[in-house]
């Protein structure tokens, strides 16, 4: 597999590269619906996926990028998550030593409509009961990645700080309505807050993405928002750069896991060192590479994708030698396929039996 940190390796690394923890769900997808489902009908949809979503969209793409994985989450005991935590483990790498199967707890499931380039989903699980000698400290890393919980601080991200990795944060969305600021304060640890438009309007209230950014790099050291079909834009609070890129244009199938797959290429492109637009480009790539497959987590581009993609948008049209220009910075890392063909994919069933 193509090692996008190979250059930076020394014998005194820390053991991962990402550390996460978070939610596993299982995620069931229904695409080729025609409008939102209405009450009192049945709805048919002609496409449908399974795999491993939540915290496990981002910790695949990451993975699936070269860099070392470490995912600490809770999994049911039953078939959703025995299917996710083999997806996770054997199929993808990941290391999922600090990780554990709870007993007599049933494994979340997320089910997504995908129609009209927006999604509807429908969730049911309950709380993981909590670990009777929960670990203190994250393991030594490279860089964690964060969900902040709106008025809810996590103490990990300040112990992971402390002891030098990198901090990105990412940010769901506040049901309760009050899109505080305050409710943000663990981005005091982190290197980079990576919203979408809507939250970073709403948490800065402002009526404009990019003044968003400029209001949240006052907040963090760097402050990067996501603009679905737009791009993606952002501020360096610390040095006063601005940048932004435009969206890669796909017929997208599924946005599910998008904004995660964005994350892990962005988080990618800092660890290796890269300038800030290429950053931001390629997490618009390999964001746009995921929306044309079924799924969150395994829809998530490797770098056989991105490769391919590179060489045929260079033998193409206009579009193609924009792009020429945007990414020629993917010459010197694509040396060729770089992980087996084709990656795993969700299916409509969680497996089939082995004969």
């Amino acid at each position: 597999m193509l090692d996008p940190l190979a250059a930076l390796r020394t014998p005194d690394d820390p053991p991962c590269d990402v550390y996460l923890t978070g939610s596993v769900f299982l995620d069931i997808i229904f695409t080729g619906l025609d409008s939102a489902p209405v009450r009192g009908t049945e709805s048919w949809a002609r496409g449908m996926g399974s795999s491993p979503g939540g915290v496990a969209n981002m910790a695949t793409a990451l993975a699936r990028l070269g860099l070392r994985t470490s995912l600490a989450a809770a999994f049911g005991d039953d078939k959703y998550g025995e299917y996710c935590w083999e997806s996770l483990e054997h199929g993808e790498g990941i290391d999922l030593s600090l990780s554990r199967t709870v007993p007599g707890w049933h494994s979340p499931v997320t089910v997504s409509m995908a129609y009209e380039g927006e999604r509807t989903m429908v969730t049911h699980g309950h709380e993981a009961p909590p670990e009777e000698s929960a670990p203190c400290d994250p393991p030594l890393a490279r860089a964690c990645v964060a969900a902040l919980r709106p008025g809810e601080g996590q103490g990990w991200i300040a112990a992971a700080a402390r002891r030098g990795s990198r901090v990105f944060a990412d940010v769901g969305w506040d049901e309760t309505g009050r899109w505080d600021p305050g409710d943000l304060a663990d981005l005091e640890h982190c290197e980079a807050f990576l919203p979408n438009a809507e939250e970073a309007m709403r948490y800065t209230r402002t009526d404009c993405p990019r003044a968003a950014a400029r209001r949240l790099a006052e907040k963090v050291p760097l402050a990067v928002v996501t603009m679905g079909s737009e791009g993606a834009c952002a501020v360096d609070g610390g040095s006063g750069e601005n940048a932004e890129v435009p969206a890669v244009a796909v017929e997208a199938l599924d946005p599910t896991g998008a904004g995660d797959v964005f994350v892990a290429g962005f988080v990618t492109g800092t660890l290796a060192g890269w300038p800030l637009a290429d950053r931001l480009a390629f997490g618009c790539l390999t964001a746009a590479l995921s929306v044309q497959e079924f799924g969150g987590s395994l829809s998530a581009p490797g770098w056989a994708e991105v490769a391919a993609w590179w060489q045929h948008v260079r033998s193409f049209d206009d579009q193609g030698r924009a792009a020429l220009r945007r990414y020629a910075f993917l010459d010197a890392l694509l040396p060729g396929p770089a992980r087996p063909w084709p990656l795993r994919r969700a299916v409509p069933t969680i497996g089939f039996r082995r004969v």
